[in-house]
């Protein structure tokens, strides 16, 4: 009877731990996160035809993130719509390196992040309280300690918190 009740426990704490990360990764309301023509994107063009599967992955968890870092630096009633207008990740693909390097990101601080975006700042009465262009670029981002993380994105979401701890002022 107890080896029964040990598999429906594990499925309890799952459906539980699931409905919990659902909830968590619901996006923020006060933050509208778009991209333009992300096929268009430097990333997208320096990627020279290789993975092409999966190759936009970044996009929504890149997106997710902005929108959940963002939300957090608004006052109450304010509202940030971004649109997204290029990215290009840290590293590059170097072709001359060899076949047996073809998926392999090489990150030099040469090939600093960088991400173009435009965004609105809404009030709390709905009238725009600012607009503006940014173009982020780190060229210092390998000398930041991010310690052991494993995120592929490490890069550019240290980019956008770099952004939004500097701007959240001017923003």
């Amino acid at each position: 009877m107890k080896s029964s009740l040990l598999p429906r426990l594990l499925y309890v704490v799952c459906l539980a731990f699931v409905s919990v990360m659902a909830r968590a990764a619901t996006a923020p309301d006060n933050v509208d996160v778009h991209y333009k023509d992300p096929q268009h994107f430097t990333e997208a063009r320096r990627s020279f035809g290789r993975h092409m599967i999966g190759a936009d992955a970044y996009l929504e968890p890149l997106k997710a993130y902005i929108a959940q870092r963002a939300s957090r630096i608004l006052a109450p009633g304010q509202r940030l719509d971004i649109e997204v207008t290029d990215v290009d990740r840290a590293g590059e693909y170097e072709p001359w390196r060899g076949p047996r390097f073809d998926d392999v990101r090489i990150v030099k601080d040469i090939y600093p992040p960088r991400i173009e975006l435009n965004f609105t700042l809404y009030g709390p009465d709905g009238n725009v309280q600012r607009k503006g262009h940014r173009k982020l670029r780190d060229a210092g981002f390998l000398s930041h300690n991010l310690g052991a993380d494993q995120d592929s994105l490490r890069y550019e979401k240290s980019l956008i918190d770099l952004w939004l701890r500097k701007g959240a002022d001017k923003l």
